[in-house]
């Protein structure tokens, strides 16, 4: 059984999500004071920990209910010897957060209007804004934050850093750049969207024991957010395998990429499925790269294919007696070029499930996205970019990643894998998955050719493991960053070629399942 904390930690909600869910927990009696109480002991402990040996604290305390935990973190460090100075400029306060401001005054904590007297502090705790701002920054405030930004000193973000939109991660004017973000009782989508990655610094979750009784009747099992864990990815991989099977019982995946031009691509999406563990592996590409290939991929069934005067392939060529039907996953994309319109065409009207990925993603554009997949009967998964996604859907907007992803997939019918340093996905029941963790050791080229492979060898595995598709993709997509982070941290975030990277697969799962 998951336990609670792990179930918690896989939560993503939005703000009137949790402002629903609060309010559950209010009605039903926790009153608000004991609440705040709770959080702000939780988040002085966790200060004394990590900063015993920062004694100015300097606290900005907002107007709201951020301000109050905020107030009562200050309270708590001046009772464990901090020296602790207090920013108030709000003329209006909430009842509760004016009434922590006035105890902490009379406990001798100096409160100052403006921001240089706490210049000299060695720690910064933001309390000036929590979730649910969505009014842009101006004047007095924006100054106030522009001025912390440009002390570039350590500062920690109650819930989430002040001037951020709860949602979408946007940047309300200006917005605090924190050190840490101490997201308080479930996780905030925000936090999860690409461009507010820069003013959240390390991002960790204080647990408040929300009853999961509250989140369900809140959330209910349909269309929510969910963040991909270790525990969660671990648990959808094939293993252990069974005592005794066979190389067709682990999967067949058949893999179309490559041209004379991009040979590259067909031996890193080769080497990607490798790592999966597929259990048998055909790779189709154009006749003149097929000894490159058996010499990269000896394993593997290489599929020398008619080709092109540009190199690329020109028709399948098939094992005698075999047709499409005859493999459990098909990926193809990687280094077609735009020249091979007619295959993408051939494996589209297959029953198959089906992984399309860069050339693909073009070709499939060029055809119209959504009435062409909308025709097909069998699993489809698109794992574009920016750039790609934008192509192939270009009335959806990409502000908001999480809300144009998951329109993107409801419009098509597809699981779609929009790429990023926080990768989004969807599927066509309004459900989405975010990848916490990456690294910009991956944005080089041939990282997505090596994700192609992996998944397309984890889907081919799976046709008899009951895991749904939409896990399925969750789980390459944390195993292909943790592999990046792993690489990095041996190899700094320059050293980490595609190449590179599908040697840490492995590594990632031994040290896993030894933790």
């Amino acid at each position: 059984m998951v336990d609670r904390l792990e179930q918690i930690s896989q939560i993503i909600v939005t703000a009137q999500q949790m402002r629903d869910i609060e309010a559950r927990i209010f009605a039903a009696g926790m009153p608000v004071a004991a609440l705040m109480e709770k959080v702000a002991g939780l988040i002085s402990r966790k200060i004394q920990v990590l900063y015993s040996n920062l004694p100015r604290v300097g606290i900005l305390a907002g107007p709201g209910h951020n301000g109050g935990d905020a107030l009562v973190v200050a309270r708590e460090l001046h009772f464990c010897g901090y020296d602790v100075k207090i920013y108030a400029s709000f003329s209006k306060l909430k009842e509760l957060t004016w009434q922590h401001l006035q105890y902490a005054q009379s406990l001798g904590i100096p409160c100052y209007e403006s921001i240089e007297q706490l210049s000299d502090c060695d720690l910064l705790i933001d309390g000036l804004f929590g979730f649910g701002l969505e009014r842009t920054l101006q004047d007095a405030i924006a100054e106030t934050i522009n001025k912390i930004n440009s002390w570039s000193k350590l500062v920690i973000s109650i819930d989430l850093p002040s001037g951020l939109h709860t949602d979408t991660g946007e940047v309300l004017g200006t917005a605090i750049r924190a050190t840490h973000t101490f997201c308080l009782g479930l996780w905030k989508l925000g936090l999860f969207q690409d461009h507010a990655l820069e003013y959240i610094g390390s991002c960790e979750l204080i647990d408040f024991d929300i009853p999961l009784a509250d989140v369900q009747a809140v959330l209910g099992d349909v269309n929510r957010i969910h963040r991909i864990t270790q525990t969660t990815a671990l648990s959808t991989l094939p293993l252990p395998r069974p005592a005794v099977t066979h190389k067709y019982k682990e999967g067949h995946l058949l893999l179309i990429c490559g041209s004379r031009r991009y040979s590259g691509g067909a031996i890193l999406t080769g080497l990607g499925a490798r790592v999966s563990g597929v259990g048998m592996l055909s790779i189709a590409v154009p006749e003149s790269l097929k000894p490159i290939l058996v010499a990269q991929l000896p394993e593997a069934l290489i599929l020398g294919c008619p080709e092109t005067q540009t190199g690329a392939i020109a028709s399948l060529q098939l094992p005698e007696n075999t047709d499409l039907s005859f493999f459990d996953a098909i990926a193809c994309g990687p280094g077609l070029t735009g020249d091979t319109t007619p295959i993408i065409q051939q494996v589209l009207e297959s029953d198959r499930p089906l992984i399309l990925d860069a050339d693909a993603l073009n070709i499939l554009a060029h055809m119209g996205t959504i009435p062409t997949l909308q025709k097909r009967q069998a699993v489809t998964i698109l794992t574009p970019h920016a750039g790609e996604f934008k192509r192939l859907f270009p009335d959806v907007p990409v502000k908001d990643r999480v809300r144009g992803v998951r329109e993107a997939a409801m419009h098509c019918g597809a699981i779609v894998l929009l790429k990023g340093a926080r990768t989004a996905i969807a599927n066509s029941q309004n459900s989405v998955w975010i990848n916490p963790e990456s690294t910009p050791a991956l944005a080089r080229g041939g990282s997505g050719d090596v994700l192609t492979g992996v998944l397309g060898g984890l889907l081919a595995q799976a046709k008899s493991k009951h895991i749904s598709v939409e896990e399925i993709v969750a789980t390459a997509a944390w195993w292909h960053s943790q592999a990046g982070i792993l690489a990095a941290g041996e190899r700094t975030e320059l050293g980490v070629d595609a190449f590179t990277l599908t040697n840490y697969f492995i590594p990632v799962l031994a040290s896993a399942w030894k933790g």
